[in-house]
């Protein structure tokens, strides 16, 4: 089978310049768009003149910078093929004794311009040397999907039913929009990216090791989620339009605008969605005595029916004061609205399981968030050698009403009601952020280094009030209700370095971050006033390397190491707790300590085509989800496990089968450890997991295309939970109409109903546990997409002094 290069990671343009010895010379250049601004990672060939013979090959650094070393005298021209534009297929240079020659090429966006050959076509995953890219318009089976469902297709990601993010079988993953922190909870973030349709997202990055210029939090990584902004000269833009229906139907539609004229540019995006969602979960928990004898047993059904209401926009502009200043502005609002009804029905058995009791428990909760975002940037170019300086600062607020109600009805095996109660209660909550940074770079020789610093400082106001519902009217539950205050101020400064020494690249960083937190939950008359404190300083390392074994560039090797941190989320740290049914408390946790990890990362990439990965990591006090057992009743709070390690061997690539069929396969296997005590109970859980993303693509012709896709997950360990395997088959079928500008897509997803989740609880106290859930993955869905372009492509700069707190806001 012959493979053709089907990875072409980078956006580029191009510019030689070559320095003479009387023999042989090196032929140097520097890459850059039609903004003046340097893209990495492009290819380059070069190529005899006589014969077109390719002489030698390789990709530029980070900085747009590639070197060729010990060329001969004689004529050449340069190959250059770059994802998303067209290639520039030849251009003769010639070098003489004497001359330097110098030329800066640019490459036309891929809108069919004339004279030029397009080389390259967007490929789902792109590997690079500090990310794996994902680029959702790359499968025509992600249309009407959502961001968190194209997320479930990338290489080592794993989301549970809740929308919590893994990354190679570790939690702690910051999560990015357009570069800056989601800011947002877990449930908050999780509601937003299933409202965020795959239409409006232009790519998602995922940095197992994110660079220095990256805020350290997120033990496990970093995930950017890029929206389309791809400014022409005059009006363009795109949309898209989805409907879905399963067990409930559900629709996301995005529209994005731009709009180029002289100095300025102007972007906006805006979403919505409506979402109905179910999940039917079964619980079953056996009690048991100190000999190990069962003593009760406890079968529940928990039936959960959502709506979710996403609508979200934003808007900004780039104004180029001349050819150094460059001031802009970003404004973005969200309204998310999410109505819960959970209908509860619980069998307590005694230890010869005889009926005990019934209970049946119905909870609503009607949740809405708001958020106004505003963002403020500017950069200078210093001289005529790349320099630049630039400055953001970002303001944010978030707003929260919540209203939920918890009935519950317990019956005797007679039918004659035991107890009888009802819960009321309101948790309106609000966070202010404001964050500022600063960053330099400065380009030397086949490199550049830069500097930068950053300032945050949340506030965050929580009240939770509970109220139980007598004959007599409202009574306060003092037990439950509380008022929660919580401040953070962190402090950052980074240096970064990266120098290329002919095949071999080089990234050195590091980041020095001080945190200072406090928190004071006020009391009520059954609790008392409690208050914390933390003030650390942590340093947070990074190296990268890349060495290319030959010429031609078919075989890279890659190398990365990093340190991070990861922080517990605001509402975590709050110490109030909540029922969420008869059965079940959740709790914060003001003891929380932060996470750290170290990972070390070795790749071999083959032609482009292949990428296989070994990693590994070490985290100490992983901050997760941990359930404690009390009398009948299952606490679940976040916790530290005191150790995990993770080993990975992961292979991805694409394979060419014929001219119109292409497969893009994903497998990994993956060995957990974790050791840790949890409330008195010793937690080892070791295992290995395995999973494998299959997607075949079709091209019948111009007009109609189809994909299929397999994906498959074995036995997974995490924390206290093993997780049952699971797999699903996804079909679609695309034909293009309105000259090509449009597009429907016929998509199916879970055809055979077989993703379910579910599985064991571990290192409980005399206690075993099981669950599983069943969500509304089956569904048909019907997309139409449109857009339209004019004029060449220029590259919105990169705004937002934001890099962790978004990500953050709990509730």
């Amino acid at each position: 089978m012959n493979f053709r290069h089907l990875f072409v990671f980078f956006l580029s343009f191009f510019s030689v310049q070559s320095a003479f010895s009387q023999n042989t010379l090196r032929l140097e250049g520097r890459i850059v768009n039609e903004n003046k601004e340097a893209l990495p990672y492009a290819n380059v060939s070069l190529h005899k003149a006589q014969d077109s013979a390719l002489l030698k090959a390789t990709l530029t650094d980070s900085l747009g910078l590639f070197a060729f070393e010990n060329i001969p005298i004689s004529a050449y021209f340069l190959k250059m093929s770059c994802v998303g534009h067209q290639g520039l297929v030849k251009e003769v240079i010639i070098l003489e004794n004497n001359l330097v020659a110098f030329a800066e090429y640019q490459l036309a966006p891929n809108s069919q311009l004339e004279g030029v050959t397009v080389l390259s076509k967007k490929n789902f995953i792109e590997r690079k040397i500090d990310r794996t890219v994902i680029v959702p318009d790359a499968l025509i089976s992600n249309a009407g999907l959502s961001a968190l469902e194209v997320m479930e297709k990338a290489p080592g990601l794993q989301i549970n039913e809740d929308g919590n993010i893994q990354l190679i079988g570790r939690s702690g993953v910051m999560i990015f929009l357009d570069g800056k922190p989601s800011y947002m909870a877990a449930d908050a973030l999780a509601n937003y990216l299933r409202g965020l349709p795959a239409g409006s997202i232009e790519a998602i990055e995922i940095m197992p090791v994110p660079p220095a210029q990256f805020d350290a939090a997120g033990s496990a990584g970093a995930i950017n989620i890029k929206l389309k902004k791809n400014i022409q000269k005059g009006l363009n833009g795109g949309l898209s339009l989805s409907l879905r229906q399963g067990f409930y139907g559900r629709t996301t539609n995005s529209l994005h605008l731009n709009y180029r004229v002289n100095k300025l540019n102007l972007f906006s995006n805006l979403n919505y969605s409506v979402i109905r969602q179910l999940q039917d979960i079964n619980i079953y928990r056996n009690y048991l005595g100190d000999t190990g004898n069962l003593q009760a047993q406890l079968s529940q059904n928990s039936f959960l029916k959502d709506l979710i209401t996403n609508l979200n926009g934003r808007v900004g502009f780039d104004y180029y004061l001349n050819e150094k200043s460059t001031i802009g502005a970003v404004v973005a609002a969200g309204l998310d609205r999410k109505e819960n009804l959970t209908t509860n029905r619980a069998l307590l058995k005694n230890a010869r399981l005889e009926l005990d009791s019934t209970n049946v428990g119905i909870s609503t909760a009607d949740q809405g968030w708001q958020n106004l975002n505003s963002n403020i940037n500017y950069s200078y170019k210093i001289g005529k050698k790349g320099r630049e300086i630039s400055a953001n600062a970002d303001y944010l607020i978030y707003q929260a009403e919540i209203e939920q109600t918890l009935s519950n009805s317990a019956t005797r095996p007679d039918g004659n009601t035991s107890t009888q109660d009802k819960l009321l209660g309101q948790l309106p909550a609000s966070i202010d952020i404001k964050t500022a940074k600063i960053d330099y770079t400065n380009p030397i020789k086949a490199g550049f280094w830069a500097l930068g610093a950053k300032t945050s400082a949340v506030n965050a106001q929580n009240t939770a009030e509970f109220f139980n519902e007598t004959k007599e009217g409202l009574v306060p539950n003092t037990t439950l209700t509380n008022y929660y205050n919580y401040e953070e101020r962190i402090h950052a400064a980074y240096l970064n370095l990266n120098k290329s020494f002919g095949k071999l690249g080089c990234q050195l960083g590091l980041r020095a971050e001080n945190t200072n937190i406090a928190g004071l939950q006020y009391g009520n008359p059954t609790l008392k006033d409690s208050t914390f404190e933390r003030h650390y300083t942590s340093f947070f390392p990074t190296v990268f390397f890349t060495y290319q074994v030959d010429s031609l560039s078919h075989h890279v090797l890659g190398f990365s190491f990093g340190r991070r941190i990861n922080r517990p989320d605001y509402q975590m740290l709050n110490p109030f707790s909540y029922p969420m049914d008869r059965y079940t408390i959740y709790s914060g946790n003001p003891f929380l300590l932060p996470t750290y990890s170290q990972t070390l990362e070795l790749s071999h990439t083959y032609k482009g085509i292949f990428t296989t990965t070994l990693f590994y990591d070490l985290t100490s006090d992983m901050i997760t989800e941990t359930i404690e057992i009390q009398d009948v009743f299952f606490y679940s709070r976040p916790g530290n496990i005191g150790e995990q390690q993770t080993f990975a061997l992961s292979i991805n690539g694409n394979l060419p089968l014929s001219t119109w069929w292409q497969a893009q396969v994903y497998a990994e296997l993956n060995h957990s450890r974790f050791a840790s005590r949890i409330y008195g109970q010793k937690l080892v859980n070791n295992g290995t997991l395995f999973t494998t993303n299959l997607s075949n693509q079709f091209n019948f012709n111009q007009q109609w295309s189809a994909e299929v896709g397999f994906f498959y997950q074995s036995t997974g360990y995490h924390a206290q939970f093993v997780m049952i395997p699971t797999w699903r088959i996804n079909t679609t079928l695309q034909k293009k109409i309105m000259k090509g500008k449009g597009s429907l897509k016929l998509s199916c997803t879970d055809i055979f109903y077989t993703f379910k989740r579910g599985g064991d609880i571990r290192a409980l106290d005399q206690a075993t546990a099981s669950y599983t859930n069943q969500l509304d993955t089956r569904a048909v869905s019907l997309t139409f997409g449109y857009n339209f372009r004019k004029g060449n492509v220029l590259r919105v700069r990169q705004s937002g002094a934001s890099e962790e707190e978004r990500q953050r806001i709990g509730r």
